[in-house]
């Protein structure tokens, strides 16, 4: 009798532990397209993959999840914000859409409203976004270019929300970083890309004071 009281004590000892572990788990949800959805390379290789080992060295409470799309555009991202935070209750969104639109000449302004109705649905839903900037090639013209590379800190600053200025900066012009293509970085630029992203991010989880023990790099 006296041990099974002591295994009984030991159950229910346990179960608020288990609970609070799950409680304070805290997800990253990465919202993007095929610069963000491992395009060309293996799953392990993504900077997405290099960002949750890198989150889960500080601590197991962090999960990241990938909803990224190859091909996605900031239409595509509005139809389905909804759903994603529905299923994955994120966090953290990083946002990285836009890149799509631009390359195919879209509207500023459709790009711009998609962009602001995805962050207001994120906020809607309590996650705080970090919305990673793209820029285009110089050959869409310099009117296009710089008011598309405009939507980004425009947005960030009208939602008071982070941003990272360009995903490939660093590298954005140097063609040994790309795959075939010219288009998509390749395996070797993928740590640069989760630098860029982390330098931003990690301000967060200080500012927000969700995360401990961070140690900058």
């Amino acid at each position: 009798m006296k041990k099974f009281l002591i295994i009984l004590f030991l159950f229910f000892t346990m179960i608020p532990s288990t609970m609070a572990a799950s409680t304070n788990a805290i997800t990253v949800m990465v919202f993007g397209d095929s610069l963000s959805a491992n395009y060309g390379m293996p799953t392990e290789a993504g900077w997405v993959t290099l960002l949750k080992e890198r989150l889960q060295l500080q601590s197991p409470v962090y999960q990241v999840v990938n909803t990224s799309i190859s091909g996605e555009t900031t239409l595509g991202g509005r139809n389905r914000i909804e759903q994603a935070l529905e299923t994955h209750h994120p966090d953290i969104v990083i946002l990285g859409l836009g890149a799509n639109d631009g390359l195919r000449g879209s509207s500023i302004n459709s790009i711009y409203d998609n962009l602001k109705a995805i962050i207001e649905a994120c906020q809607k839903n309590n996650a705080l976004v970090l919305l990673v900037g793209m820029q285009l090639p110089p050959n869409y013209g310099i009117a296009y270019t710089q008011k598309f590379r405009d939507i980004f800190p425009q947005l960030a600053k009208a939602y008071q929300i982070k941003l990272v200025p360009f995903l490939l900066a660093g590298f954005g012009d140097k063609r040994e970083f790309f795959q075939s293509d010219g288009i998509h970085p390749n395996i070797i630029a993928q740590e640069k890309i989760v630098d860029n992203v982390w330098e931003v991010l990690y301000t967060m989880f200080q500012a927000n004071q969700v995360a401990v023990n961070i140690n900058i790099k």
